[in-house]
């Protein structure tokens, strides 16, 4: 029978209002039932809301070194337990183990940054501009911040939004992707023993449409955080403008790798073959166009389809696998949809285009690595979002026209170029639309101490990791001390202090 899983309000696990559940499954075998969680609806957002505004006020006056002390200790419980949860996501979500290994760092990474963080939580001290008075900021947190996460990592993004809002003083509540909710079930259970405090940490499972959708229109909750679709973000947006909550958007990406002709071919390949099919390529930084210089393009194109040809698609959890499954059926159809959009507007495929069949791949919702050429520029399948592993090739001939192509899309998240002159990367670097630029270095692999995020409809101006994103999750406070023993008015007395 299998096992039966609770959310987490008010520091003690509890099955939903609803009394339903949703099941789990793994998406390389779909027989493969993983558990079944809460299908929890507007009551039980209202009850951890609750519980995250009854502990706002003890958790907000803790002092920052010791919120940033707890994190190092949920580090370090993610470091002994990395391997339990890394296998643990890839059952549940499908990527090779060798990246939610990496998933898992990063959420380490995260952790440990915000413990520094906590002995770094700087104001400015700035010059009045008058005699005798001091004036200066400090940050204050918010209130209770609403964080809505994607499958494709299940605890990397968890944390990048989790940890920084907990280290500003704020109280979450968490809804995860239902399609990964063992590996949010984890990361709780990590913060439970790290010791958070009851109520500053909810953990609220669920779908969209019942649960994130209460949760973005819930007047105690001041602060949203989305990571999903530009559809989906469109429609939070709408909701938070209305309501006047401070909104953090991290929606779609079309990113594309330009290759120039001067590139290392060698080192080109490997990042487009990275970028392209790594996580199968379900992420937002994916390479889904390559663009290459006419005069590469025939030989380019050859050795990667004979590259790719030789990929591994199998269950994540074998280490012999070089690319899992889609995280379920409907991604297999929409990816299957947008090769028939390829085909009908005459792009030529010469890879793939099909699922993935043979022993062992029976059960998952697998997908062969598919490549068309001969994309042409402004077309859907140059534009839009598959979110599966489809490579659009399209050649240019020279650098304008390259950059031209590169920003016709709508999206502007991750882009990239390879090259050995300067003078053109850091061209690319000004003229590329796109929040992230890599030089020889494909189009993911983002590093939790650098903020991220992209431009048009990518997002919506802020940023998660680095530095930047604990701004969001705080309030600037500004703060004038005057000294003087009299009135003194800015702006009308300035200047008429006495020069001796």
């Amino acid at each position: 029978m299998a096992e039966r899983f609770n959310n987490y309000i008010g520091g003690r696990w509890v099955p939903a209002a609803t009394g339903d559940y949703f099941e789990n499954r793994n998406p390389a075998r779909w027989s493969d039932l993983v558990g079944l969680w809460p299908r929890s609806g507007p009551d039980d957002v209202e009850a951890a809301v609750a519980a995250a505004r009854e502990a706002f006020p003890a958790w907000s006056r803790l002092p920052v070194p010791e919120r940033g002390r707890l994190l190092q200790r949920v580090g370090d419980l993610l470091v002994e337990r990395k391997e339990e949860i890394a296998r643990a996501a890839t059952r549940e979500m499908g990527k090779i183990l060798l990246e939610t290994r990496g998933d898992v760092q990063e959420g380490i990474d995260t952790a440990y940054y915000a413990a520094g963080e906590g002995r770094r939580w700087f104001g400015r001290t700035v010059p009045s501009e008058l005699p005798q008075k001091w004036a200066l900021t400090v940050r204050r947190p918010i209130g209770v911040a609403g964080l809505i996460t994607p499958f494709n990592f299940p605890l990397a993004i968890p944390t990048w939004k989790m940890f920084p809002a907990l280290l500003c003083g704020n109280t979450v509540v968490l809804k995860p992707a239902e399609d990964v909710p063992h590996t949010a079930t984890l990361l709780v259970q990590i913060l439970e023993e790290a010791g958070v405090p009851p109520g500053v940490v909810n953990l609220v499972h669920g779908y969209g449409e019942e649960v994130g959708a209460a949760l973005v229109a819930h007047p105690d909750v001041p602060v949203i955080s989305f990571t999903g679709s530009t559809e989906t973000g469109r429609v939070v947006g709408r909701v938070c403008g209305d309501m006047h909550k401070r909104l953090s958007l991290e929606m779609g990406g079309k990113n594309a790798v330009i290759v120039m002709p001067d590139a290392d071919m060698d080192l080109a390949l490997e990042g487009v073959l990275w970028g392209a099919f790594g996580t199968t390529g379900q992420r937002c930084t994916a390479t889904s166009r390559l663009l290459l210089h006419c005069s590469i393009h025939d030989a380019f194109v050859e050795q990667l389809v004979a590259r790719a040809k030789k990929l591994r698609i199998g269950d994540g959890l074998d280490p012999a696998t070089d690319m899992g499954p889609l995280i379920h059926e409907a991604a297999l159809r929409k990816v299957e949809y947008y090769v028939e959009i390829g085909r009908e507007e005459g792009a030529e495929l010469v890879l793939g285009g099909q699922r993935a069949t043979g022993p062992g791949l029976e059960e998952g919702w697998f997908f062969e690595p598919t490549v068309f050429v001969r994309v042409r520029p402004g077309s859907r399948l140059a534009t839009e979002e598959i979110f599966g592993p489809v490579l659009a090739v399209m050649a240019f001939d020279d650098f304008d026209e390259a950059v031209a192509i590169h920003n016709e899309v709508s999206y502007g998240l991750s882009s990239s170029i390879y090259t050995r002159d300067v003078r053109v990367a850091f061209a690319a670097m000004e003229r590329l639309e796109a929040g992230i630029t890599y030089v020889n270095a494909p189009t993911i692999g983002a590093e939790a101490h650098l903020p991220f995020g992209g431009v048009k409809q990518t997002g919506n101006g802020h940023r998660e990791g680095g530095w930047a994103v604990y701004d969001f999750y705080s309030e600037t406070k500004t703060i004038y001390v005057d000294f003087s023993g009299r009135l003194q008015r800015a702006q009308i007395d300035t200047g008429q202090v006495p020069v001796e």
